[in-house]
């Protein structure tokens, strides 16, 4: 998240550049870990609509913000919230706002207990009256256009499917070793060698080395449109998640315990569409392209009919 945060300042240089400047220089020293937090008890994912409750009030030196947000990854160990809020302003205006961890008035509710991802720490965190100074602040702009842009942020909601990647080629591994190392007193030996287990090897390494495929490829294509990174990221998730659910069937009892390392997988592999847009929110973004695809392509003029004399006299 960190670095995605960085990539964004790479493209669109929106950050104050002191405020920038501040904390690369601090990162020098020790760690600068950055993360958003914008999902709100009442408000859902922002990727749905909507705006914040968080609210931002102006002060003599600054801001004070107060809200509630949910799954924000990393909590305890992050340096800066980026927190979604709106201004008491008239009119209101909506951005994000640079909140140093550790201030007076942050709590962290160690309330995150889901089935997949538990070391993410991605507790919910309160802020009251937290003051932070009058530049921490970016893209303060009207409620208007401060929607979140699902398709804008395509390429690197994809490129967040390669830590489940890793996830599911954890398991292929795992899976392998087992079927290696596991010898059945009446069959004497491996039963990788068996051809049950060299059809379900090539079934999952089918799915998660197709599934890199389809990752890399698309993200190597710069003027991709974003429905391009959106269905690469459906497909791949898709992928990666059958394939750890193969694996886990193949072994049976042994792959649900959490010797052999696929039971945490298996978890963790549940969470690869759950991050925003949603899968039926990105589904629906695919279909609306397609739609305006087939219109555009009915509407566009069609070419004259060749003049079958001049071709003939020619």
């Amino acid at each position: 998240m960190t670095i995605f945060n960085h990539l964004g300042q790479a493209t669109k240089s929106h950050w104050p550049e002191d405020l920038y400047k501040r904390l690369l220089a601090k990162a020098k020293q020790h760690p600068l870990l950055l993360n958003a937090a914008r999902v709100e008890p009442e408000l859902g994912s922002p990727a749905r609509g909507g705006l914040p409750a968080t609210v931002a009030r102006r002060t003599a030196s600054g801001w004070s913000i107060t809200g509630a947000k949910r799954f924000v990854t990393g909590a305890h160990g992050l340096t800066h919230f980026l927190v979604w809020a709106h201004t008491d302003e008239t009119p209101a205006r909506v951005g994000t706002f640079v909140v140093p961890n550790k201030l007076p008035g942050i709590r962290v509710i160690e309330n995150w207990n889901s089935l997949g991802m538990r070391a993410s720490g991605s507790h919910d965190v309160e802020y009251t009256d937290v003051e932070i100074p009058l530049e921490n602040v970016i893209d303060l702009v009207d409620p208007s256009v401060a929607q979140q842009d699902n398709r804008a942020h395509a390429a690197i909601t994809l490129a967040l499917t390669a830590l489940y990647l890793g996830v599911a080629e954890a398991a292929q591994e795992a899976f392998i070793r087992f079927a290696h190392e596991r010898v059945p007193t009446n069959l004497g030996h491996p039963i990788a060698r068996t051809e049950r287990f060299v059809t379900l090897s090539g079934e999952i390494d089918l799915l998660v080395s197709g599934a890199r495929q389809i990752i890399f490829d698309a993200l190597k294509d710069k003027q991709a449109e974003a429905e391009k990174h959106i269905r690469a990221r459906l497909l791949a998730g898709r992928q990666l998640r059958d394939a750890v659910h193969i694996a886990v069937r193949g072994i049976g009892n042994p792959g649900l315990g959490s010797e052999l390392g696929l039971e945490r997988h298996f978890r963790d592999i549940q969470s690869v569409l759950v991050h925003a847009p949603q899968e039926d929110t990105s589904i629906s973004i695919l279909g609306r392209a397609a739609f305006e695809r087939w219109k555009s392509e009915k509407e566009a003029p069609s070419a004259p009919p060749l003049n079958l004399t001049v071709l003939k006299t020619a």
